[in-house]
């Protein structure tokens, strides 16, 4: 048998990413929040509690930038520690504040806690001119009484 060890190498750090500033861009509409858990939590860095809805069903965080904003991530952390479920979300955007929606992905992700309680997603994109860009989340696709939630929400 023929083998070689391989060398470890060491791996220069990942430079911190240039977020964009979501407060100062955008305005933020959405369904519903629980007053505990507010939007702010989850869009905003150095908050510690993301945002959870104020009850069950479908809900769609928007924002709506006030100039065009270039995008080429999109990074969602969800967490949830209670309640076994699945979830799909979807995001989309438009160039337009009124304009056709696009959509950029539609995934379903299944939590099991204490076991599987988080899901992390980094999309890569090129989205140019974005005025709009919408998630939608439905917490729970077989009709439960799960609350949708969102750790964070970044992009740059």
């Amino acid at each position: 048998m023929r083998k070689r060890k391989i060398e470890q190498q060491t791996v220069a750090p990942v430079p911190n990413r240039e977020w964009l500033d979501v407060e100062g861009l955008a305005t933020v509409e959405f369904t519903s929040e629980d007053p505990d858990f507010p939007i702010e939590g989850a869009l905003v860095p150095g908050h510690d509690a993301g945002w959870r809805a104020a009850g069950p069903g479908e809900q769609i965080i928007r924002l709506s930038f006030d100039e065009p904003v270039t995008i080429t991530l999109i990074q969602l952390l969800i967490i949830e520690n209670d309640t076994e479920r699945t979830q799909e979300l979807m995001l989309r955007w438009s160039r337009d504040d009124d304009g056709p929606m696009e959509e950029i992905v539609r995934q379903q992700y299944h939590f099991s806690p204490p076991a599987t309680t988080t899901e992390i997603e980094d999309y890569g994109v090129q989205l140019e001119e974005v005025k709009v860009l919408e998630l939608s989340l439905i917490p729970d696709i077989s009709g439960g009484q799960a609350r949708a939630v969102l750790e964070e929400l970044r992009l740059a």
